[in-house]
């Protein structure tokens, strides 16, 4: 079984092997089955994959159990997992170093051949499912016969989709003809792209992933009672298996109807869903092989294209670099927060006050210039407390013990033992700087003030402190409870305790904290200033709105410039303009136009949903004028370029320690796709690099394989 395989085994030296312990278990009955249990020897931070080996093995286990079965020996067949963990699927490092096309298809064809073993065994197979299930390790289970499934599991899905490739070891196939076309719709492409949502036990049961549900104290005797009932021939109903008229009609439709939301919801530049998507059609009338051997195909298509490799360097730096972030103090020098105060009482103030209430468990006072507008804001937090436990998300007693922690106050006398405060006003230096005077009348000398600005200067929001060393820039991103980047913002009075204080706190609150340097913009608000200008001057100079939006498609950013500028709003999207401006102005443009358009208060027309019927006429009317307009490829060249030579410039400011920040930036705090890799691989394919600066921001390129 070694000889096919040769390049994938070659290429797997130091891979952490996950092995198949067998053991027989005599069965109520009398009957024997032999139970694999998966387990790499390593502890729960460590999951089990799947690697070449790893499935070698499993086959070869696989292989003599079928002769056992076939002898009559055992009755039935399972796998389970290591305590807590099934599988995690593939390793994700070893499918990246993949050197090409032909070992991608490789990879597919071993896992459909190993995993495939568990159809037709001779004896009836199960998966006990007993903990996490991700991938290749769902797509064991969905390989098997029968599954049970542990109320207490974490997450179970096919997150394929969301790094660049679709579930390619039977799972595009046999998901949608076990559970109906809407359902594998629902695990297969919805699921992933909302940032990778998972499936708890009871979730997998409701859609028919699993036969039958046990709780945790008895799962593995419970499972194997199962067993022994359904080898015995018990029924196992699936209620959601899909029937003719589904197959008839209702599969068609429903892939009509994803294609439309992907098309709305993500453009048509991202490849892997709709790969999926073409998988999930032709499982309506293919057979299993012929799926399989779809999915081998489109696996090694999109394993060796530029959009994986792209999806893996983002996926590393979400889940590494993000977590130990470059330039971060030591965490010891952090100062104790034990109250938090909130300087504003408005929507986004009141934001703040919910998450630091949710997160730190600690009193939290808000204040503002009146006592109307600081019960509004109270208001407003234990509504949101209250939608919480409607969704069961926190119980009662918590509700209540989080209402009693946040107070309101028009009297900043009540921050005086506060070790944390944050402002949240109007985005204007002198207000920032009266607000921070005023407030260090208050505060002790230890506490530790943050500045919310998402462009002005940390150091000169300080000027009038006594003690500007306790100042530091907290960029949170809008909605506050979703987007999980905070910018924290380093300025040259900033000192080390601050810093660190500003970190830890980040990562309490759940976030993912980016050290920038104090600049205009930052990283996030530079970057987009920069896109936002390039097609706002396209349209100053006599460009349509609709030839500028799709200049900018090939990006496959989740929304066009001119509905980002709406969501953050056309007055905000017009300071931000100017704050560049006026401080590159060679390089940023400053446009009239959107400030007319922000008093007129829309670009598109809408219907009664908020849905885009088309570009509002006024907003056309207001732009007209322009003599010079550009052609869609010249203004994507302008936009390349552009950010091209301004990250560039960025690196060699300092603003943040490496490329891979501003990727990182871009991915949690503006949404970049994770098929894209952010901003900088993405300017290193399409040659923008080498056109301005002679090289390239990664060395080697993020590409494709052949």
């Amino acid at each position: 079984m070694s000889t096919p395989y040769a390049a994938l085994t070659a290429m797997s030296d130091d891979e952490v092997v996950t092995h198949s312990y067998v053991k027989d278990v005599s069965l109520p009955s009398g009957k024997t089955l032999a139970l694999i249990t998966l387990d790499n020897d390593r502890d729960h931070t460590r999951p089990n994959t799947l690697g070449p080996v790893t499935l070698l093995e499993l086959g070869g286990v696989l292989d003599e159990q079928r002769a056992r079965a076939s002898r009559g020996e055992i009755a039935g067949l399972a796998i389970t997992g290591k305590p807590f963990i099934l599988a995690a699927g593939a390793d994700l490092s070893k499918v990246g170093d993949i050197p090409s096309r032909d070992v991608a298809r490789q990879l597919a064809q071993l896992g459909h051949e190993v995993l495939g073993k568990l159809h037709d065994f001779g004896v009836p197979t199960f998966v006990f499912i007993n903990g996490l299930a991700l991938g290749g390790g769902l797509e064991i289970a969905l390989n098997a016969d029968y599954r049970s499934i542990d109320r207490s599991v974490p997450a179970v899905a096919l997150p394929e989709v969301f790094l660049g490739i679709i579930p390619g070891w039977g799972g595009a196939w046999l998901l949608p003809n076990l559970i109906g076309i809407e359902n594998a719709l629902k695990v297969v492409i919805e699921n992933p792209l909302k940032n990778n949502r998972t499936l708890k036990g009871a979730d997998a049961l409701e859609l028919g992933i699993a036969d039958v549900l046990f709780e945790s104290a008895n799962f593995l005797e419970d499972s194997l009672s199962w067993a022994d009932r359904v080898i015995g021939g018990a029924s196992v109903p699936r209620p959601n298996a899909p029937g003719r008229i589904e197959r008839a009609v209702k599969w068609d439709v429903a892939i009509g109807i994803a294609r439309k939301s992907l098309e709305s919801r993500i453009g048509t530049v991202a490849k892997s869903p709709y790969k999926a998507l073409e998988l999930l059609k032709a499982a309506k009338n293919t057979d299993r092989a012929t799926g399989f051997a779809a999915e081998d195909e489109a696996l090694a298509e999109l394993i060796s294209g530029d959009q994986f490799q792209a999806s893996i360097y983002a996926f590393n730096l979400v889940q590494k670099r993000a977590k130990k972030p470059a330039g971060a103090p030591d965490p010891s020098l952090a100062k104790p927060v034990t109250k938090v105060g909130v300087v504003g009482a408005g929507l986004m103030a009141s934001q703040f006050a919910l998450l630091f209430v949710r997160r730190l468990k600690v009193p939290v006072v808000i204040t503002d210039l009146d006592q109307a507008r600081v019960d509004k804001g109270i208001d407003y937090i234990h509504g949101e407390i209250d939608t919480l436990l409607g969704k069961r998300r926190i119980n009662a007693d918590e509700a209540n013990r989080l209402k009693g922690l946040v107070t309101g106050t028009t009297d900043k006398a009540d921050f005086a033992d506060a070790d944390w405060v944050i402002e949240a006003v109007f985005e204007e230096l002198g207000v920032k700087q009266d607000v921070f005077a005023e407030i260090e009348k208050h505060v002790s000398e230890t506490a530790v003030l943050a500045t919310n600005t998402s462009s002005l200067s940390v150091e000169k929001i300080g000027a009038r402190l006594a003690h500007p060393e306790r100042l530091v820039g907290f960029h949170f991103f809008n909605p506050v409870a979703v987007m999980p980047l905070v910018e924290v913002v380093n300025s040259p009075s900033t000192d080390e305790a601050t810093l660190s204080t500003a970190m830890v706190t980040a990562a309490k609150l759940y976030k993912n904290a980016v050290i920038t340097t104090d600049t205009p913009g930052f990283v996030v608000n530079r970057i987009l200033a920069k896109l936002l200008g390039e097609a706002m001057h396209a349209v100053d100079s006599g460009t349509p709105f609709e030839v500028v939006d799709a200049s900018i498609a090939p990006f496959g950013l989740p929304m066009t410039p001119f509905e980002l500028l709406e969501l953050v709003g056309l007055k905000v999207g017009a300071h931000v303009l100017d704050t560049h401006h006026a401080a590159f102005p060679e390089r940023f443009f400053e446009s009239a136009n959107l400030h007319a358009l922000a008093e007129h208060g829309r670009i598109f027309d809408r219907d009664s949903k908020g849905q885009i019927k088309g570009f509002d006429k006024k907003a056309v009317s207001i732009t007209k004028g322009g003599r010079s307009p550009l052609t869609g490829d010249e203004i994507l060249r302008r936009v390349e370029d552009g950010l091209a030579d301004e990250i560039r410039r960025m690196l060699d400011e300092n603003v943040v320690a490496a490329p891979e920040d501003i990727d990182l930036c871009l991915i949690l705090g503006a949404g970049w796709p994770f098929q894209m890799g952010g901003v900088t691989p993405y300017l290193d394919r399409v040659g923008a690099s080498e056109r301005v600066f002679s090289s390239t921001f990664h060395t080697p390129p993020l590409r494709g394989v052949s």
